[in-house]
């Protein structure tokens, strides 16, 4: 197994920034960071991280490169751009790439690495913002067992719960489904929120009550009773535009599998409409909105 000496981070957002912080100050290894924006890099400068002027700077760093991008787009950009990383790495890196991307992206760009003796995997990270500056994220892998191994230590410096899920795309196949499953919850929670509230009973007591039996859930006592419940959907969290990305990959592999997934089709129709009304950036259980909407309208 290769000796791991410099790292690099490229994409410092909501998630990124507190991930690449936690990587900073307890892997122990010099880390080379970039972002589109100044202010997360002179933050994690801070905390002793090495800024880099470009994407291709940060690849030139790096054994082990992390990528924290909103997007398979993004991620397309990143890797095939002029100056980008299939320009820019060398025999015997690793790509690890954390954001939630298609997965027949993510077989591609590994065979592309591969054929340029480049290590990949992807490890999408779930749970929320809190959880990500806790370093307490969850991630789901998919490498090989060799690569894993390889960077197991460093996903553990800002995640409780790494799962070797298979090989490539394996670990998006999880992240994706799980969201889908989470949306899916969520929507049950926003309807019975605004039935339970239309027959006079409020969505506390009634999240409160759930929690002690079958209908108990992760997404209950975090989605339901932080934000659906108290009504509190902040931007720079997770917005609604990113869910609804999560859902449509969800549902591109459905249509390859021949799947006809109604409530994961429901649950996208609803994100796009927040989309639609603006709500785009706000974090995605704002959906409740919508559902108060409709079921406050007179029966025809």
């Amino acid at each position: 197994m290769r000796k791991l000496q410099t790292l690099s981070f490229i994409g410092l957002g909501v998630m990124g920034e507190p991930m690449c912080r936690h990587l900073t100050t307890k892997s122990g290894l010099p880390v080379a960071i970039y972002d589109i924006s100044a202010e997360p890099v002179a933050r994690l400068a801070e905390t002793g991280a090495v800024p880099a002027p470009s994407v291709e700077d940060a690849a030139r760093h790096g054994n082990v490169i992390f990528l924290s991008l909103p997007s398979g787009k993004h991620l397309q950009a990143v890797c095939e751009g002029e100056g980008g990383l299939l320009a820019s790495v060398r025999e015997g890196q690793t790509i690890v790439d954390l954001g939630t991307s298609p997965v027949d992206l993510s077989r591609a760009l590994a065979g592309r690495f591969a054929a340029k003796g480049v290590d990949y995997a992807d490890a999408p990270v779930a749970r929320t913002r809190q959880a990500a500056e806790q370093g307490t994220l969850a991630i789901t892998v998919g490498a090989s067992e060799a690569v894993f191994a390889c960077i197991e230590p460093l996903l553990r410096c800002f995640a409780s719960e790494v799962t070797h899920c298979g090989a490539v795309g394996a670990g998006q196949v999880v992240k994706i489904l799980n969201n889908m499953v989470v949306v899916g919850t969520v929507t049950a929670l926003c309807e019975a929120a605004a039935i339970a509230r239309s027959a006079g009973v409020e969505a506390g007591p009634l999240f409160e009550t759930f929690m002690k039996g079958s209908a108990d859930s992760f997404a209950l006592r975090n989605h339901g009773l932080k934000s659906v419940a108290p009504r509190l959907f902040p931007q720079r969290t997770f917005p609604t535009e990113y869910m609804l990305k999560d859902i449509s990959y969800a549902l591109d592999m459905a249509a390859a599998g021949g799947v006809r997934a109604r409530e994961a089709e429901l649950t996208a129709s609803l994100l796009q409409e927040a989309v639609e009304q603006g709500y785009g950036a706000d974090y995605w259980p704002v959906i409740m909105k919508l559902i108060e909407v409709q079921e406050a309208r007179p029966a025809e």
